[in-house]
């Protein structure tokens, strides 16, 4: 059986594609602190492909810095789908980018709760074109703070590299 990619593996194969296909990249993380963009950056040669990294942790950031209505936040709550697909376009506008990808969810060890336990994690990926792609998880709390944060990344990787995939090559 084969092993899962690594996430060094998997960042070097999302730049390869949006390299091929002219395309630019933004994050947009919460939970995560900007291990996306530190998986995509700590790859030589990155610089053409990633535009920047928004590390929005606070309510507060996720609307002054992307856009996120604050009232939407208000009504469904952070960690939400609605939430993760208004970063990942809220990146998208703010940014030069063709690809972005969002992340926000309960890391823990606290903060949870019986509808959001630690472990949620809802993630977006859009692209210029008006595509968004929305997945929700729930890793296992077992997995630890770190672990869930890892595992969030490895999803957003997955996800650019999905949509990456999926776009027509820059003429």
């Amino acid at each position: 059986m084969p092993r899962p990619p690594s996430a060094g593996r998997l960042a070097r194969e999302v730049l390869a594609l949006a390299r091929a296909r002219g395309l630019t990249i933004a994050t947009a993380e919460s939970c995560t602190g900007g291990l996306v963009a530190a998986a995509l950056t700590s790859i030589a040669g990155s610089s053409d492909v990633m535009d920047r990294g928004f590390v929005t942790y606070s309510n507060a950031a996720k609307t002054a810095m992307l856009g996120v209505p604050a009232p939407l936040i208000a009504s469904v709550g952070a960690v939400s789908a609605e939430v993760a697909a208004a970063m990942a376009e809220g990146a998208l506008r703010a940014s030069g980018a063709g690809l972005a990808v969002s992340i926000t969810g309960v890391a823990g060890p606290g903060g949870g709760s019986v509808e959001k336990p630690v472990g949620l994690v809802h993630f977006a990926a859009a692209a210029r074109d008006g595509r968004v792609n929305r997945i929700e998880r729930r890793f296992d709390a077992a997995l630890g703070r770190s672990g869930i944060r890892r595992a969030a990344c490895m999803q957003a990787l997955l996800m650019l590299r999905d949509l990456a995939q999926e776009s027509v090559v820059s003429a």
